[in-house]
C-alpha cells in the first residue's frame, strides 16, 4: 500500500485585524458551546435523533447540520462562532477515551 505525504505548513499571524476576528469568533463559539450545556436536560429530552446548531445563543434544530446550520446562519448571519451537535437518538452509557 502507499501511503501519500502531506506537508504541514505553520505560519505565525501578526495581522492584529486578523487577531481579533479569530479571537472574536472564538468568544462567540464559547459562548454558543456553553448554551447546550445550560439547558442540557431540555435540548436532550426534546431533540433526540436531530442536529442542532446554536448561534447567537438560540438554539436551531434540524434533521442534518447543514440543514441545522442554515437556519442558524439565515437567523445571525454576523454569528461566526456556531456551534453543532447531533443528539443521539437513545440515551446509553458512553464511554469516552484516548
Amino acid at each position: 500500500m502507499r501511503l501519500e505525504q502531506t506537508a504541514v505548513v505553520m505560519e505565525e499571524v501578526t495581522d492584529s485585524e486578523e487577531i481579533a476576528r479569530a479571537r472574536s469568533q472564538r468568544e462567540s463559539f464559547d459562548r454558543n458551546s456553553a448554551w447546550p450545556q445550560s439547558h442540557v436536560s431540555e435540548v436532550y429530552s426534546q431533540h433526540r435523533g436531530k442536529y442542532i446548531c446554536v448561534a447567537g445563543e438560540d438554539l436551531f434544530v434540524a434533521e442534518t447540520a447543514k440543514e441545522a446550520i442554515v437556519l442558524a446562519r439565515a437567523a445571525h448571519p454576523e454569528d461566526e462562532g456556531w456551534f453543532t451537535r447531533y443528539i443521539p437518538k437513545e440515551k446509553v452509557a458512553r464511554i469516552y477515551a484516548l
